[in-house]
């Protein structure tokens, strides 16, 4: 009998929301592609967080300015006091939810840990590794740069060889990438490749105004508290 082994390879992002924790709970091992191009006004330096007056973006500043091609995981973030920032953003917005103080000193001990990182994608680990472990969620954590294959391939061929690389049966891919994935080569390797679906997720108690799923994790948390990955699971 085949021993099965189900993988997502999926770019770091900063603290996510929750359908990214919804997909690493989903596979055996979750591989952060980190050594591809970063890409500006994305998920991977920002994040957004709900307060009384809207939808507020927290953004960790990077340097960008003649480095259009430059890596994920090559990327600096350029001004140190972007943690202040953000930590204060955030204690002014959630301070009166409901589970804010259960969960305060836990959020702002990564944000310390933080301090000394240079690049952007060891922060976006931090957060993520440590989020995914208080929520229960056992997935084996690795990056693409633990395995060695050919990064001149194109899109499918890399991400396939990736899979092979890591000994995986089945690829879990995010919806997005059925606009380009040529799923006869995976076919080909005897991989099956199935698509995350998103939608159905039940909308949890949330402060200020109209419902809304796509912010960070850290709402569903503050929100929640030992609930929180009871949401990240259910359906409608």
């Amino acid at each position: 009998m085949v021993c099965r082994k189900k993988v997502a390879i999926v770019q770091s992002c900063y603290i996510p929301w929750k359908g990214y924790f919804d997909l690493m709970s989903k596979v055996d091992e979750f591989i952060f592609y980190d050594d591809i191009q970063f890409t500006r006004r994305d998920w991977r330096n920002r994040n957004m967080i709900k307060t009384p007056t809207g939808l507020q973006w927290l953004t960790i500043p990077v340097a960008v300015k003649g480095q259009y091609l430059q890596n994920i995981n090559d990327t600096k973030i350029s001004d140190p006091k972007w943690i202040k920032k953000h930590w204060t953003a955030i204690a002014l917005n959630y301070g009166k939810s409901p589970y804010f103080n259960q969960y305060k000193d836990f959020i702002h001990s990564i944000y310390n840990e933080c301090e000394t990182e240079a690049y952007i994608s060891l922060v976006n680990f931090k957060f993520i590794k440590k989020i995914a472990e208080a929520l229960g969620i056992k997935t084996k954590i690795s990056w693409s740069t633990d395995y060695t294959i050919d990064t001149t391939l194109k899109k499918t061929e890399r991400l396939l060889a990736l899979c092979q690389a890591a000994n995986a049966t089945d690829y879990l891919s995010g919806p997005s990438a059925k606009n380009y994935m040529q799923e006869d080569l995976f076919q080909h390797a005897n991989i099956n490749i199935e698509y995350m679906d998103y939608s159905g997720y039940v909308a949890y108690p949330q402060l200020f105004g109209d419902f809304t799923h796509t912010v960070t994790i850290l709402d569903l948390i503050f929100n929640t508290g030992n609930e929180a990955y009871s949401f990240i699971c259910q359906r409608t």
